[in-house]
């Protein structure tokens, strides 16, 4: 079955291997220029950056993280930039005393006066040589001009392989952050209203009133940036003392920080502002637990109210000699705001592991089709989005036929076998976009669809249909897929527009005796407008076990069925063109 769409952009270059002979005398090629955005910063940890434990404070790590961030973004901004928010940051391994820490920032994409800022950690022991990863994180900048205007930035242009795939997903994260905040409210809602305390035997519960931890701090000249702000990095890393010692409380040991969610910065603080900073276990699960932290500024008068400049929440775990998580002790929350506390850390627990396994998962590492519901739609979305974003930024493409106006390209990677198959319609690209995106019509042009009903309007963007297909050869009865097709116009100038395709489980839609069910991994289309009324319109398929035969066999010349039926849709759109703008105009 040709059971997905997607487009592509003009063709990539394929690239050239890393290693060539040349002629005795001839001058070597020269390297890909360096992104101009990069920033490098090595640090050798020394004994002041420690814990008691001789391992690298998290607070610091967080300093030199944010630094190099902002270096990067600078860079790219010729301007004064500040940390607007910070993406889930998962920590790995721990640091010791003596090795050194690797950090490298660029900037990703620049939107209109914001830019995403990719960072990533490792460390090098210099005496045995190991390299090994730290973490990886996603920062957001603003650009500043005089007195705190904002600054429209100049646009990035991505040139390597890997920048074109950051450059492209940067717009599906940064939709996901966009929508953070009604993710999680949206969970509370669904779920129960009654707060759950969990019940373990031989444990008595701690109140959470003794996790409690308030401290201030005053911002002094070493503290800011150049432009008299506290480093966004400095905040984050007293925040992270007082959630230590919080945590702490609760286990009565020495917490190691796991993870820190997703936040943003509400407002700067200055020089000579006082910070204070709060802290308390919201909740604590079996092997973790999550500490809330609050920052305020306030000035020298105490009669001016406390402005909020941030909160996060940061999961903690007791590792035992063996470095595994130790069983924590239940927690009692307070009445009121400490049960609702209580209850939204169980809700961002679920959110955290669906961005964490959803998001940021590996095609191999899990099943094709991944159970969908209400609460993890923004993540399953994104993945959508993103896996097809990746596969259309690949290097490597082939031109393996080319059948008139029709051309078939071959990406062979180690598990998978992928295809794109494209050509140029008069049309304009938002008419393409329009009728491609609805699965209902896919039958007038596909001859493999026998039909599509959409089971769900997830919201605007994102459908889910069931699909039923043609058997396919050696199969005596018909396929049907379940699919969600997540829609996204252009971000900016020069984005395409995307249909993207992947399988998702229901449990309204079970698999039934009658059919065969498919599973189909990424696939979609992706809509490049070339001119007014040009259009290039290309499909991509990572072609799954079950559909690996129909594909190679029109990869070989076998078969002309994928051009054949290219060519139809083709005809499906010149003839459906006028009617979609006759309806527009109606409209």
């Amino acid at each position: 079955s040709f059971c997905a769409p997607q487009g592509s952009t003009s063709p990539p270059r394929a690239r050239e291997p890393a290693e060539r002979e040349e002629a005795p005398g001839a001058m070597a090629s020269p390297s890909p220029a360096r992104n101009p955005t990069e920033v490098q910063m090595s640090q050798l940890v020394l004994p002041c950056h420690t814990n008691h434990r001789g391992e690298l404070s998290t607070g610091q790590l967080l300093k030199w993280i944010d630094t190099a961030a902002c270096l990067s973004a600078e860079r790219h901004a010729g301007c004064p930039c500040v940390t607007a928010s910070m993406d889930d940051i998962y920590f790995e391994h721990t640091i010791s005393v003596g090795q050194v820490v690797n950090i490298k920032a660029k900037v990703n994409r620049a939107f209109n006066s914001s830019m995403e800022v990719g960072i990533q950690v490792s460390y090098e022991d210099l005496c045995s040589g190991k390299h090994c990863s730290i973490c990886k994180a996603y920062a957001t900048f603003v650009a500043q001009g005089p007195l705190g205007s904002k600054v429209r930035l100049k646009p990035l242009t991505p040139q390597t392989e890997e920048e074109k795939i950051e450059y492209s997903i940067a717009a599906e994260r940064r939709r996901m952050r966009l929508v953070h905040k009604d993710t999680l409210k949206d969970l509370l809602i669904r779920s129960p209203r009654e707060t759950e305390l969990e019940t373990r035997d031989g444990s008595g519960a701690v109140p959470a009133e003794k996790t409690r931890v308030e401290s201030v701090e005053l911002v002094l000249p070493p503290h800011a940036n150049h432009q008299g702000n506290t480093f966004g990095g400095q905040i984050m890393a007293w925040m992270e003392n007082v959630a230590t010692i919080a945590a702490s409380r609760l286990c009565h040991a020495h917490p190691t920080l796991r993870a820190i969610e997703m936040f943003h910065f509400r407002g700067p603080s200055q020089v000579g502002d006082r910070l204070v900073l709060k802290a308390i276990v919201n909740n604590a699960f079996k092997n973790s637990m999550e500490v809330g932290v609050s920052a305020e500024a306030y000035g020298q008068e105490m009669s001016v109210s406390r402005r909020h400049i941030n909160s996060a929440f940061m999961t903690f775990v007791v590792l035992d000699q063996e470095g595994h998580p130790r069983t924590l002790p239940m927690l009692a929350p307070e009445p009121g705001d400490g049960e609702r506390r209580y209850r939204e850390a169980s809700a961002r627990k679920k959110i955290r592991l669906d961005r964490k396994y959803v998001v940021s998962c590996k095609q191999t590492e899990v099943p094709l089709s991944v159970p969908w519901d209400q609460s993890n739609k923004v993540y399953l979305s994104y993945n959508n989005v993103s896996a097809l974003k990746m596969l259309v930024a690949k290097a490597n493409w082939a031109l393996a036929r080319e059948k008139e106006k029709v051309r078939m390209y071959t990406l062979e990677e180690d598990k998978f076998l992928s295809f794109r198959i494209e050509m140029s319609v008069c049309i304009t690209a938002s008419q393409a976009f329009s009728l491609l995106s609805n699965l209902r019509r896919r039958h007038e042009w596909d001859s493999h669809y026998v039909s599509a009903e959409l089971v769900q309007k997830v919201d605007d963007d994102d459908m889910i249909y069931h699909v039923v297909s043609q058997k396919l050869r050696h199969e005596n009865k018909p396929q049907d897929f379940v699919i969600l097709a997540s829609r996204r116009k252009p971000c900016s100038k020069g984005d395409p527009y995307v249909v993207a395709f992947r399988s998702v489980t229901l449990p309204t839609h079970p698999a039934r005796a009658e059919f065969t069910r498919g599973e189909t991994l990424c696939s979609g289309f992706c809509i490049w407008p070339e001119s007014e009324e040009m259009t290039k319109v290309a499909y991509y398929n990572q072609a799954t076990p079950g559909y690996l035969n129909y594909v190679t066999t029109n990869v070989a010349g076998l078969s002309s069925d994928i051009c054949s039926t290219f060519e139809a849709c083709e005809k499906f759109l010149l003839k459906n063109k006028d009617d979609l703008i006759s309806r527009l105009q109606d409209f």
